[in-house]
């Protein structure tokens, strides 16, 4: 590390969970996040401002006008332009000492596979079911810690599925892909722009504890947050024997 690095992050390296050579390892590692929307924003922002040495940001949409309310890694001028694009400019104007990698692209199973292959952790920002499914199974399959999040209306959660560990529960556990839970999206039905905040954030300080090795996460655990009352839950999560993705053969 240089004395600018060393001066950048002096707050991080004060803190004996982390020093230098904990922010030297934030320095080296890889993180992909997938969806670069309201919560992918603060997560990437948190990430890069942090010291994540690679970020590669994986999302095909545009920036619309409806998006600048809570996906504040995107500006006025970015409309029309692809997400990735968009908040790599961001992310550089923050700390451009990062690797920025935008990939405007829908990333089906084989590519999902390899790019969760090349990542020391992988962010789930994304806001459906079909991509929550298919990043829960890459990572399970290739023992990489997922983060998962997700926000609508006034409700929102996160939680880590870290499948280095052999007992971790999966998001299929929590929900079974065959199940019949409803899908709802910010279009129809709102979503409260500080929540995504709060919950885009939750994923960056689990992010960065994993690429730290603090073991003091939300692994296993399911953290709600109800904005609208400002409560805050905590419950435990266990490992489905019967889930088709984790469960035993």
């Amino acid at each position: 590390m240089n004395d600018q690095q060393l001066l950048r992050y002096s707050r991080h390296i004060l803190l004996d969970e982390i020093g230098i050579e904990g922010q030297q390892r934030l320095l080296n590692s890889k993180t992909l996040i997938i969806g670069l929307g309201g919560l992918g924003s603060p997560a990437s922002l948190y990430l890069a401002a942090s010291g994540v040495g690679r970020l590669t940001l994986c999302d095909h949409d545009t920036v619309d006008m409806s998006n600048l309310q809570r996906q504040i890694a995107h500006h006025s001028n970015a409309v029309g332009t692809n997400k990735v694009d968009s908040a790599c400019a961001t992310l550089r104007s923050i700390n451009p000492e990062i690797d920025c990698v935008p990939l405007a692209i829908r990333a089906d199973a084989a590519r999902l596979h390899e790019l969760i292959a090349a990542h020391d952790v992988v962010l789930d920002c994304s806001d459906n079911f079909d991509t929550r499914y298919a990043i829960n199974r890459a990572c399970h399959a290739l023992h990489k810690p997922l983060v998962s999040g997700a926000a609508i209306q006034f409700s929102g959660q996160a939680s880590v599925f870290d499948f280095r560990k052999m007992d971790a529960p999966c998001y299929n556990c929590l929900y079974p892909e065959d199940s019949l839970a409803q899908e709802l999206r910010c279009a129809t039905t709102g979503v409260f722009a500080p929540l995504v905040g709060i919950i885009g954030t939750l994923q960056a300080a689990e992010a960065l504890k994993l690429l730290l090795g603090i073991d003091t996460g939300l692994s296993g655990r399911l953290l709600t947050v109800a904005a609208l009352d400002m409560r805050i839950r905590d419950m435990k999560l266990s490992r489905d024997p019967s889930c088709s993705v984790c469960g035993k053969p």
